[in-house]
């Protein structure tokens, strides 16, 4: 259960991929890492005005990354797939 005062949705995202998934009516989201698949519709209903049918999250992990000799990890993060009822839009991805 993720805290109410902290955002789920933390922004689009915009590749190639995601802007063929938007001719299904599939808009791609980076999500919060604690939240599950009833919350993020929910969140999406509520921000965009819209009607969610399906939710897919995928688990992102971290990867190692070098630079000469330091290494590190990048963040893992959580990507939501969310699939709009039929004649819905999200006006403001419309135009991306």
């Amino acid at each position: 259960m993720i805290n109410p005062d902290q955002d789920i949705i933390l922004h689009p995202l915009i590749s190639e991929k995601s802007v063929r998934l938007k001719e299904q009516n599939k808009y791609v989201f980076k999500v919060d890492w604690n939240a599950n698949s009833t919350e993020v519709g929910k969140a999406i209903e509520e921000k965009f005005k819209t009607k969610v049918e399906k939710v897919n999250l995928i688990k992102v992990p971290s990867k190692k990354k070098r630079l000469g000799r330091y290494s590190g990890k990048t963040s893992r993060w959580k990507k939501a797939i969310v699939t709009l009822k039929a004649g819905e839009k999200i006006k403001e991805l419309e135009n991306i």
